[in-house]
């Protein structure tokens, strides 16, 4: 074989395997979408009625005040170094974009980390196992505690990373760790967990009484005595309560945080993190947004906040904007089927 049709040969076989990929996202992107809105088709539709396949959506540029489309909102994420996917953790057509968002990622840059809330530390090599084909996905999905939804709302994007080759941090600190802190405070880590299991949460703990403090206590409202306490507390005891489950809180924060920085420090150069979380921990750019560019000065960091609402036509970005970088307004499932 001379070297032109050697050439010609390598190159058919280079196109042959990116339209494998390709077609295979394609499939995975279609699978997802149909999966969001067949759920919402269910609450909405008769029975006779085909399931619908776009997810319904707009776009809201936070930087330039504007609505936008979601290529052109991909188009400027690819520019940046870290890329916070701020979800709502029940909404399907989020789960569905999600999947969309790497995929066309992948279009324009290949070199990309793919790092999620939804795996714990503990669970990286049974991760890693996965991705590198030395372990089955049952034997992976019982080692690494998924999520309940993880097959509708996170396998498509694992197995796109699968494809293409792309480490998958496992981010979060184990929900033990955590439990632990709301039931003790900081010092349960440093007293009760083994030196071995050390470095399945941060380094350091920052836990000041901030912006995203005040959120919390906001959220947490009457849930500040959080764990079902036996007797009624007193003021002081709830407070002490939510301090301990805000240091819990914060602990995700440090650990996923510290994770988006390990990872960007580990990756070859102009690779892109995106890391994907519930949108209480990036939106405002605070939580483990902060934490993250904390730790990454000088860095360009996008923060996109899922907001899922009732009626597209009536979303309003102005009053949204500063939840992040953009503002990605998705259809919301209705709470329960209209009366016939």
């Amino acid at each position: 074989m001379n070297y032109f049709m050697k050439l010609q040969s390598n190159t058919i076989l280079k196109y042959n395997i990116m339209s494998i990929k390709f077609t295979t996202i394609l499939i995975i992107i279609a699978t997802a979408t149909a999966t969001a809105t067949g759920q919402i088709a269910s609450k909405t539709a008769s029975a006779d009625t085909a399931p619908l396949s776009y997810a319904a959506h707009r776009v809201y540029d936070a930087r330039h005040k504007r609505f936008t489309d979601f290529e052109s909102l991909l188009a400027d994420a690819t520019t940046a170094d870290v890329l916070f996917l701020g979800e709502q953790h029940d909404d399907p057509i989020t789960h569905a974009l999600e999947t969309a968002a790497l995929a066309g990622l992948t279009r324009r840059r290949g070199n990309i980390v793919l790092a999620m809330e939804m795996f714990e530390r503990d669970a990286q090599p049974s991760l890693d196992a996965y991705l590198g084909g030395r372990l089955s996905e049952p034997d992976f999905l019982t080692a690494s505690r998924p999520w309940p939804r993880y097959r509708s709302d996170y396998r498509p994007m694992v197995e796109i990373a699968k494809i293409y080759h792309w480490p998958v941090i496992a981010s979060n600190v184990p929900r033990r760790f955590a439990s632990l802190v709301a039931r003790r405070g900081l010092t349960g880590i440093s007293d009760s967990v083994p030196s071995a299991e050390r470095t399945f949460a941060a380094r350091t703990f920052n836990c000041p009484h901030d912006d995203y403090f005040d959120r919390f206590a906001s959220t947490m409202g009457d849930m500040a005595g959080h764990g079902a306490p036996a007797k009624a507390q007193t003021e002081q005891e709830k407070k002490a309560t939510l301090e301990r489950v805000y240091q819990a809180q914060c602990v995700k924060d440090e650990t996923m945080g510290e994770s988006v920085a390990l990872a960007y420090a580990a990756a070859p150069p102009r690779a892109l993190v995106v890391h994907v979380n519930g949108s209480f921990h990036s939106d405002y750019r605070l939580g483990t947004a902060e934490r993250a560019e904390r730790q990454l000065p000088g860095k360009r960091i996008v923060v996109v906040s899922f907001v899922p609402i009732a009626d597209l036509d009536s979303a309003d970005g102005a009053a949204q904007k500063k939840l992040g970088d953009y503002v990605v307004f998705t259809l919301a499932p209705p709470k329960s089927l209209p009366s016939p």
